[in-house]
């Protein structure tokens, strides 16, 4: 069914656009042109972002900073496991579900662990990733209480998913 939804939905676009006797093509170019517009506003932000994220986690200095901060987490109640999910979620979705997936197949998706960390990606945002493409395509240049705001929300959600999976599993 699934690889049918996007021929559907164009064949259902294309419909109401000849229903309305308006020139689809013409929309859907307007419409390419606008996202390749939009492409070139993001993509260097974007580009710099996920080379910084590489870098940092092939350095090790992810690592280094999770075995660090691993007294802190446990302070809190994270698992000390999860150290390395906390640090990177923020930044790069794809290199937290990484994270994420590794820790489920080290510990089993039914285990603590496998849990938090399911609970952290489901309750935690790209914050970084979030602000330079969104605040970059909106031409957003002051960022001054948004960062501050949405990093204590992601350590809310951090602490919110350590405690639900070990009072609710």
């Amino acid at each position: 069914m699934t690889d049918y939804l996007v021929p559907l939905i164009l064949l259902f676009t294309a419909l109401l656009a000849l229903r309305k006797q308006e020139n689809c093509y013409d929309i859907l170019l307007g419409g390419a042109a606008e996202g390749l517009a939009l492409l070139k506003t993001i993509l260097p932000s974007l580009i710099a972002l996920l080379t910084a994220v590489n870098m940092f986690r092939a350095s090790g200095g992810a690592e280094l900073l999770s075995r660090v901060l691993e007294p802190v987490f446990s302070l809190f109640g994270i698992p000390p496991e999860c150290a390395m999910l906390v640090l990177v979620r923020p930044i790069s979705g794809s290199a937290a579900l990484a994270v994420g997936s590794e820790l489920m197949a080290q510990y089993g998706v039914d285990s603590q662990i496998g849990r938090t960390a399911a609970v952290m990606l489901g309750s935690t945002e790209t914050t970084f990733y979030t602000l330079s493409v969104y605040f970059g395509a909106a031409g957003i240049q002051k960022t001054r209480y948004t960062l501050p705001a949405a990093l204590f929300a992601d350590f809310v959600g951090f602490l919110t998913a350590s405690w639900a999976v070990r009072v609710f599993f």
